[in-house]
């Protein structure tokens, strides 16, 4: 009986890849949580693949009007901290169950209501809440559960698999508009992106389920407010420069690849898939360069990296013909995602000078609000200048805003009493 009892445990272990053994902590069940963010990551995938093509070639918005959609997608965002404030009698995993039900909301009501622009907006800014809701949490919960020093790659592995549901999301709306065009129908026929909302539904559906099984996270943030303490002041500040380059990218770089370059639904979600293996494959690695290099170099080098890509995207069809520009813009939008991964950085900036899980909550909730005060000022603004003075003007502001990022991360010192780790 004691060698039976003595081989179940270790069984169990054998069978979690090594991994996953080194990572997170001995005994925590991260396994439904993994879960929740494939299922939820698909119907995601699902949804972004058409959402860009779907505004354009259905709902009829045009660039200016793209800002604006954004500017009011983004509220969520701005107001995270507030909606997070009236939930602090809740646990880290109870908002994260709450935001994933509001998600699935929102992907229903895109399915089941029309297709004027008010009507889509609301819903696209409900599904929003729950994004928006879920993302500082969605961190604080992925860090909770790694070993001390491991929380860059605990952050990798989360959004490696979180990518893994947007890739299969991505590949299938490729297949199916791929299909649906083969089968005889117009690129502005609606039961297309219809049948899209309901897989993606379906989808959010089993991941709402899945998350209410979840057990309760002991933790709680009791500073959910807008907190604002000095050691956080360069984070708050990066985040202001983080909010208004992703902005740009976000909202107008599909576009352009529509409206500029006459990208269709299949094209935009295979750049999507493409950038999901990227993803993938790159973001535990770049968690691991996280926890080897340092947070500083990350984040300098990232932005460095982001000038070139900028100029690329506002230049290209006056550098190329248009079928070489066309191909060069693709590219740029994979090399911005993986770009992006690095983003990761501050919230391991965070971690490394926090003083335990609920100020970490309480400072990336902030920075959410904060980048997002940024970016629908952006969002506004970028459509004004696409409008009245190109998309040259427009990516030439976010290289400045790279610029700077870089010069102000290049500031960012030691944590006083600890050390940041050193490249080898």
């Amino acid at each position: 009986m004691r060698i039976i009892g003595g081989d179940a445990p270790q069984n169990k272990k054998s069978r979690i890849p090594a991994v996953f053994r080194v990572v997170y902590r001995p005994g925590v069940k991260f396994g439904r949580f993994l879960s929740v963010l494939v299922l939820s990551g698909v119907a995601y995938g699902l949804y972004r693949g058409i959402q860009d093509n779907y505004l354009a070639e259905i709902v009829h918005i045009s660039a200016f009007e793209r800002g604006i959609v954004e500017f009011f997608r983004e509220i969520p965002g701005l107001l995270v901290i507030l909606i997070l404030a009236a939930l602090y009698r809740f646990s880290e995993s109870r908002i994260f169950k709450i935001g994933v039900c509001i998600m699935a909301a929102g992907i229903f009501g895109l399915l089941l209501s029309g297709t004027g622009k008010i009507i889509v907006v609301a819903n696209m800014v409900l599904f929003s809440f729950g994004e928006h809701i879920i993302m500082p949490v969605r961190s604080t919960i992925s860090l909770e559960l790694a070993e001390r020093n491991q929380g860059g790659a605990s952050l990798g592995i989360t959004t490696a698999i979180s990518n893994v549901g947007n890739i299969a999301g991505f590949v299938i709306v490729t297949i199916l508009f791929f299909v649906f065009a083969r089968l005889g129908f117009e690129r502005t026929d609606l039961l297309r992106f219809k049948s899209v909302f309901a897989l993606s539904g379906i989808l959010m559906i089993g991941a709402a389920i899945t998350v209410l099984a979840l057990r309760e996270s002991p933790v709680k943030a009791g500073r959910r407010r807008f907190y604002f303490a000095k050691k956080f002041s360069k984070f708050y500040m990066l985040e202001v420069f983080y909010g208004a380059r992703k902005q740009i990218f976000i909202t107008f770089a599909p576009y352009v690849l529509i409206l500029h370059y006459g990208a269709d639904t299949s094209i935009i979600s295979m750049l999507l898939a493409v950038c999901a293996v990227f993803g993938f494959a790159l973001s535990p690695l770049m968690g691991r360069l996280i926890d080897k290099l340092g947070y500083k170099v990350v984040m300098v080098a990232d932005t460095l990296i982001l000038i070139v890509v900028c100029l690329l995207y506002g230049f290209a069809h006056r550098l190329f013909p248009v079928p070489i520009a066309f191909i060069v813009v693709c590219v740029n939008y994979v090399l911005d995602s993986i770009v992006s991964l690095a983003s990761m950085a501050s919230n391991v900036y965070v971690q490394d000078i926090a003083s335990g899980p609920e100020e970490i909550t309480a400072t990336l909730s902030t920075g959410v609000s904060v980048n997002h005060v940024i970016s629908i000022i952006i969002a506004l603004l970028g459509g004004w200048l696409w409008k009245i003075a190109g998309i040259e003007v427009l990516f030439s502001m976010s290289a400045i805003l790279g610029v700077i990022n870089s010069l102000y991360a290049a500031t960012i010192k030691k944590p006083q009493g600890k050390v940041l780790p050193a490249a080898k």
